[in-house]
């Protein structure tokens, strides 16, 4: 992958021991590979530098640390540790708690120094780029666009070269992987790169103004997508308007010649038209005039998604439900569009999206009932939309409700809106746990219950479970929403093995 020179010199660090290449990169010691480069980074819940001798130990040929903390770069547990006085010579036999062939890379700040280490890969590589960010879909866009660009690479038979995943599309577009979408995530995607890679799409989130902008003058994309703003990290940045903002900064890293990709639907829209300043600007929307206009018309647990774009009419048939799937399609579609995928591989790529784990995921549970997953996280939008889905259901509706996070001053206001927004849907039953969602069981009335314990809450829910009933189980990722779902799977397996 790298000499540890050429990092050295890219990030004017300094090298103690032998030059030599590594494979990869790790920010977790639990992780290690022979061949990796460990970065320490401390953090509010763990400390890399007390795992650096045993990371090199187990197999890393480097690691990376900052000049004022050697001295607390631990040997996992042993009693010895680096001394600072050791990194003040060339020889690398002073290095004494070290693995023989490793070495050690200095640095002024490593939490920087990997979004460095990271610009610079990617600066190796001339390939599209596409940058995401938005409250709400990110990962579902991000998903459904590498799923295009995957079916474009199958159909214009750009295969990789050989030893690098020949004939193989899923190898040929780097997306990011779970929630790796911050300042640590993020770069650690972009050294992912690897020569078989024609397409890379990076999904970016934050949590505080200017972390996008960081982000995305690291990733320098050809196509950045702000997907939407609403009401999610509000703790951090106070309002939806400066949240909106912070989303518009992803236009800051964007290539000069590249496109920004911009929801008309969202109130917001005008904001991130002048941010996007003199760059190209695609726009999509279902109920505004766009350059990329939709139509939806949904059917069954999906529906029939219609367009007329700059290049002609799109029509796809989705596999996912409603009219926000349908907005995230047209806004992968779009993106898609911009890095000239022909339309019919943009509808032949989204109709094969099957969904997102924890994103609107019908299963089946105990007795015939039909489970809604959408744990993987929660805000008031996604709430609504959610709910949205769950009301079209027939029979029996059941809204399972975690607690949102990082709504900031007026959380307890969101947490009441939703339990009126479910009540206005029609929805039967409502069952929340968390101190917060108390205040949605208050608004939402008659049919509603508050637990304090998921495991009275889950006893209470398998007693309304049968084939004519629908639950939608949503909540903040802190919440571990996801056991109420694995609840309800184990009480129908083990319904079956008891025949």
């Amino acid at each position: 992958m790298m000499r540890l020179s050429q990092v050295a010199r890219a990030l004017d660090a300094q090298l103690v021991g032998p030059d030599v290449e590594f494979m990869s990169v790790s920010t977790d010691s639990r992780k290690i590979r022979t061949g990796d480069l460990f970065i320490a980074l401390r953090g509010e819940h763990f400390d890399g530098y007390a795992y650096v001798a045993q990371s090199l130990q187990s197999g890393a040929v480097a690691a990376m640390v900052n000049k004022n903390r050697i001295e607390a770069c631990g040997s996992g547990g042993g009693d010895r540790g680096l001394k600072s006085a050791e990194l003040g010579m060339q020889s690398h036999a002073s290095n004494s708690i070290l693995n023989p062939q490793s070495s050690i890379l200095v640095v002024e700040d490593t939490r920087l120094a990997l979004g460095q280490l990271a610009a610079y890969w990617r600066n190796e590589f001339d390939i599209p780029l596409v940058a995401i960010t938005g409250s709400n879909g990110k990962t579902t866009v991000k998903e459904m666009l590498a799923a295009i660009l995957r079916q474009q690479t199958k159909e214009s038979l750009l295969a990789p070269p050989l030893g690098g995943g020949a004939e193989n599309p899923d190898a040929a577009v780097l997306a990011t992987q779970g929630n790796f979408n911050n300042d640590i995530g993020m770069p650690l995607t972009l050294l992912q790169l690897r020569e078989q890679h024609r397409y890379a799409v990076i999904e970016m989130g934050m949590n505080h103004a200017g972390e996008i902008a960081y982000l995305t003058r690291l990733a320098q994309p050809q196509v950045a997508v702000v997907n939407n703003a609403s009401g999610a990290h509000l703790q951090g940045l106070g309002s939806i308007a400066a949240v909106a903002r912070a989303k518009g900064e992803i236009f800051a890293g964007l290539d000069k010649s590249g496109t920004a990709v911009i929801n008309a639907d969202d109130e917001h829209a005008h904001v991130w038209r002048g941010l996007a300043g003199t760059h190209r600007v695609l726009d999509f929307a279902l109920h505004h005039a766009a350059a990329v206009q939709g139509v939806w018309a949904a059917q069954g647990y999906g529906g029939v998604l219609q367009a007329r774009t700059p290049s002609g009419e799109l029509r796809a048939v989705l596999q996912v439900p409603g009219e926000h799937n349908a907005r995230n399609a047209l806004a992968a579609a779009t993106a898609a569009i911009a890095l000239q995928v022909p339309l019919p591989v943009i509808a032949r790529g989204l109709e094969g999206f099957g969904g997102v784990s924890g994103r609107l995921q019908r299963k089946h549970g105990v007795r015939g009932a039909t489970l809604i997953d959408d744990t993987y996280n929660a805000n008031p939008a996604s709430m609504a939309a959610a709910l949205e889905v769950l009301a079209q259901a027939t029979g029996q509706r059941i809204f399972v409700l975690g607690d949102m996070g990082e709504l900031g001053d007026d959380a307890a206001q969101f947490h009441r809106d939703i339990g009126k927004v479910a009540r206005k849907a029609g929805i039967e039953r409502l069952f929340a746990l968390g101190e917060l969602s108390a205040g949605a069981v208050e608004e939402f009335g008659a049919g509603a219950r508050h637990f304090s314990d998921i495991e009275t809450l889950c006893a209470a829910l398998d007693k309304e479970l049968d084939a004519q009933t629908t639950v939608l189980v949503k909540g903040s990722r802190f919440m571990k929403m996801e056991r109420v779902v694995q609840f309800c799977v184990a009480q129908k397996e083990k319904a079956c093995c008891s025949h």
